[in-house]
């Protein structure tokens, strides 16, 4: 478990403050320091979602930084209390810029639709039955393609990551936070390996 350097004294505060007013960049750096178990503290608020502890504490990190920088000695609250509010805002900005522009790329994604009007999905094709796969050779193409794609177009992280996300070959669904334990990397990674394996899956899929 991190362990965090005690907060400061007002008198500490006051002093380091005043330094970096006049220019001190070390006393600035201490301030940001002494104040990292209050980022700790507010990130705890969002706990319940499902994003990546370490990822929250750089972006309250971020939050502190700019409280430090912008903080008025002259408006009397005490940096704690600013340095909150500012670390708050800085995750919602964050959570609701998030929910604005992600996008759920995944291989269920519908990518077209067959004949009959059915939607397709990249996994269909990727996991379709023996018998329906062979019912037409534009199907069989299609799965002979993406299975191709899948090692020419991803790197070996990338398609670790899809192989065990999806099960494809034979091995089971995995979460993203069971494929990170096993990769050694953090869940949001595997997010972000994911959805751009699958745009660029997708992008091959359809190029001419």
């Amino acid at each position: 478990m991190k362990t965090f350097q005690k907060p400061l004294t007002i008198e500490e505060e006051k002093f380091y403050l005043q330094k970096y007013q006049q220019g001190d960049r070390e006393a600035r750096d201490i301030l940001i320091e002494r104040n990292l178990r209050l980022v700790a503290h507010v990130v705890k608020k969002y706990q319940g979602l499902d994003e990546d502890p370490e990822d929250l504490i750089s972006i309250g990190t971020i939050g502190l930084i700019k409280a430090v920088s912008t903080y008025d000695m002259e408006k009397g609250s005490r940096l704690a209390t600013y340095a909150a509010r500012c670390i708050d805002n800085e995750l919602l900005m964050m959570l609701r810029n998030k929910k604005k522009t992600s996008r759920d790329v995944s291989l269920y994604e519908p990518i077209g639709t067959d004949k009959e009007g059915n939607e397709i999905h990249l996994l269909d094709i990727v996991e379709g039955k023996e018998e329906d796969i062979t019912e037409t050779c534009i199907q069989k193409e299609n799965t002979r393609k993406l299975y191709q794609f899948l090692k020419e177009v991803l790197t070996p992280l990338e398609y670790d990551v899809i192989k065990y996300r999806y099960g494809l070959y034979g091995n089971t669904e995995m979460t993203q936070r069971v494929i990170g334990k096993r990769l050694g990397i953090s869940r949001s990674y595997v997010s972000r390996i994911e959805k751009n394996a699958v745009l660029k899956l997708r992008d091959r899929f359809f190029s001419p």
